[in-house]
């Protein structure tokens, strides 16, 4: 499972012309599911999300987590995460999670991730075509991975 947060200002998702997600201050999360995720994967990359000291305490260093700083999350799915571009010029999404199974997971991480930080998780839609809109912050952009192991 790959994880690419942004500690943003703002951001929100329109679907149809319809805002589905919105937040303030916070992380705006692109959630890709691997063909191979499992629970395991998805409980260790929301601890790593929820837990991230990335925002900055009283003297302006990166030493409060999402939750300590009591902002929000915004999730979106992003298959696109596992584009594999290693071979010509179109990419390859083999190892993205098909919907059947890269739903419940995504689902079930946006829920793992709102208890862990105590608050609801906004999100897109998903499946659907999304525009993204999110002012990051600093920037502050991480990747978070969490491979299968047998």
């Amino acid at each position: 499972m790959i994880a690419l947060v942004q500690r943003v200002a703002r951001a929100h998702v329109v679907v149809d012309g319809e805002t589905t997600g919105r937040i303030g201050p916070g992380l705006a999360i692109l959630l890709g599911v691997h063909v191979e995720d499992t629970g395991k994967e998805r409980d260790w990359v929301a601890r790593r999300c929820a837990k991230l000291r990335i925002f900055p305490d009283a003297e302006g260093r990166m030493n409060l987590s999402v939750h300590d700083a009591g902002l929000e999350v915004l999730v979106v799915s992003q298959f696109t995460l596992y584009g594999d571009t290693s071979k010509g010029n179109r990419p390859s999404f083999v190892q993205a999670a098909a919907p059947e199974h890269a739903e419940p997971l995504y689902n079930s991480f946006c829920e793992t991730l709102s208890t862990l930080i105590g608050k609801p998780v906004a999100t897109g839609r998903f499946g659907a075509m999304m525009q993204v809109h999110l002012i990051n912050d600093g920037p502050v952009t991480l990747h978070v991975e969490k491979r299968a192991t047998p």
